[in-house]
């Protein structure tokens, strides 16, 4: 772990470098909504520390994984949903862009089963 890596977007947005909208703020985390949003509530829930996904977040610091679905839960209760959607993509193969660790919180409308 790093706890900042000066060339990470999410690590820019942690400590202020890039101005964000936060929907969400405290000391291990924050949250913002997606700028590619997949569906009408679609946003991030991100640790400050910096992990390239969520299995290393989850090797390094366990306890960080629970805050980040204690935030998605009640940004999504706060929203209004009543069910949502919560995602990890860990490597490039599946999807993730940013190689730091980040949890989507997707609702607002139906889902099908599997994901695709």
């Amino acid at each position: 772990m790093t706890p900042v890596d000066s060339d990470c977007l999410f690590c820019k947005m942690a400590d202020g470098t890039i101005p964000v909208t936060y929907l969400h703020k405290s000391d291990g985390a924050f949250a913002i909504a997606d700028i590619n949003p997949q569906a009408p509530t679609h946003f991030l829930v991100i640790p400050n520390s910096h992990y390239a996904n969520a299995a290393d977040l989850a090797d390094g610091e366990p306890s960080s994984l629970a805050e980040l679905f204690q935030i998605a839960a009640s940004l999504a209760k706060s929203q209004g949903l009543t069910g949502y959607r919560t995602v990890f993509n860990t490597g490039e193969s599946v999807g993730q862009s940013v190689f730091h660790a980040h949890l989507h919180v997707l609702g607002g409308r139906s889902f099908a089963w599997p994901p695709g």
